[in-house]
């Protein structure tokens, strides 16, 4: 398979029904002036396989879940995924309304995924690690990778 072909082709996705559910409303309630906000989302939602909410793995990120991920910019990041009302850059807290947001969404640790970020650049992450809300005790700090 040609490397063009290869980057094109997106990984796997996870999510459970509640996010599923949740996600879709939000994405149909924006106004079709925010059509290219809510694009994004509705592509990986179209393309996840939807579980019960009991029976995801711990290593699938999902609304709340804390990660880390390394990108072609050559950086580290450790940022939670949120809802559009808790977002805080500052506070690494990444909104699912975001181009990078709606690419990290049910991936899981290990996977690799292009985004378009809103200038039109095409970017790679890819997921080191993932840790969810009631793993606290085990998330890393901020700016702390853990492996």
């Amino acid at each position: 398979m040609a490397a063009a072909t290869k980057r094109k082709l997106k990984p796997a996705i996870t999510m459970t029904r509640s996010d599923h559910e949740r996600l879709w409303s939000l994405a149909d309630s924006l106004p079709d002036s925010a059509a290219n906000v809510a694009e994004p989302l509705l592509v990986e939602l179209d393309r996840a396989r939807i579980v019960a909410d009991g029976k995801i793995a711990s290593k699938i990120i999902r609304m709340g879940s804390s990660l880390c991920f390394t990108s072609d910019l050559g950086d580290d990041k450790h940022v939670t995924l949120v809802f559009p009302g808790e977002a805080d850059i500052e506070a690494n807290r990444i909104s699912i309304l975001t181009p990078i947001g709606a690419a990290l969404i049910g991936l899981s640790a290990g996977q690799t995924i292009d985004w378009t970020s809103r200038d039109g650049r095409v970017h790679r992450l890819t997921v080191k690690s993932v840790t969810q809300p009631g793993d606290a005790a085990k998330a890393p700090a901020a700016g702390e990778l853990q492996t």
